[in-house]
């Protein structure tokens, strides 16, 4: 079932997931409640909780911009422990050495920066035109290879309630799973780690702090409450804007490359001050890159 009326605002819902829900379940209801197509940059584990920023309408359009922003997590690892989904979801098996905090961070140096990080089997990466998880369960036997991911920094918040686990701030690029990290900082300790818990405090612009709680969009608001909730396109975007001659304007509205005296880079791009999208200079000529209306 629909609801009656779509919003008119496109944008951005910054809602903050509580544990135990898949990513998708918010999708479904700000699609529900908005009346118009929605997706989420960056999925959540069931597991994890916090930011998870859904693009309204049009806005989806522009998630590719959003790939390389800084994230940052506050982590918990519980040590002398490990699983099949490297979480604490998983099938646990007891057994390795548990470190202490001065262990811990003797190695975490090792992770900063750019590293090459084995996924989860346990995840949504395509293994032959299917789902890792999906194999993974069924129990058939497959590797994924390394990738490149980027580490901004990682630091030790000290012992967590739970025993054997420490809580860890961690700011890293986007593609990086916390699950692989606390695998390989155990490794690296010649013991096991499972992630315990998880949530994400930041995904670029959008911060927990100014985060909606899901409990809030479970209560059905209206239209009208649900539009004063979505945070306008243009505000999530740090690109400066151009500014054109009209002649200039009409020649790359109609989608021939123009001459400027801007440098190389991405640019937002205003039409009638309506926001029109993102604009692109190469070699002094502009062209849109990406429209919005």
């Amino acid at each position: 079932m629909k609801r009656n009326g779509k919003v008119q605002t496109f944008g951005f819902l910054n809602v903050d997931k509580p544990s135990g829900i898949v990513s998708s379940v918010v999708v479904n209801k700000c699609k529900w409640l908005s009346g118009v197509p929605c997706g989420h940059m960056g999925t959540l584990d069931p597991l994890a909780s916090g930011v998870l920023p859904i693009g309204v309408g049009n806005a989806t359009r522009l998630f590719d911009y959003f790939l390389a922003k800084e994230k940052e997590y506050i982590a918990e690892f519980t040590f002398g422990v490990s699983s099949d989904t490297l979480d604490s979801t998983g099938a646990l098996v007891y057994g390795g050495d548990v470190p202490t905090e001065q262990d811990i961070q003797g190695v975490l140096p090792q992770f900063f920066g750019d590293i090459m990080q084995v996924p989860p089997k346990y995840s949504a990466k395509n293994v032959n035109g299917k789902r890792g998880y999906d194999l993974a369960r069924a129990g058939v036997e497959f590797e994924l290879p390394a990738k490149q991911v980027r580490i901004f920094g990682i630091e030790m918040l000290g012992k967590a309630e739970s025993e054997n686990t420490y809580r860890l701030k961690i700011r890293c690029g986007g593609g990086t799973y916390i699950r692989s990290l606390a695998r390989d900082i155990a490794a690296a300790l010649g013991t096991n780690a499972v992630m315990s818990a998880l949530r994400r405090v930041k995904s670029g612009y959008f911060e927990a702090g100014e985060s909606i709680p899901f409990s809030v969009l479970e209560k059905d608001p209206d239209i009208k409450e649900l539009e004063s909730y979505i945070i306008p396109t243009e505000r999530v975007l740090s690109f400066e804007r151009i500014d054109l001659t009209p002649k200039a304007y009409e020649r790359v509205f109609q989608g021939v490359p123009t001459t400027v005296d801007y440098p190389a880079g991405l640019y937002k791009i205003y039409k009638e001050e309506v926001f029109y999208g993102i604009a692109e200079v190469v070699d002094g000529r502009v062209k849109v890159k990406t429209k919005l209306c």
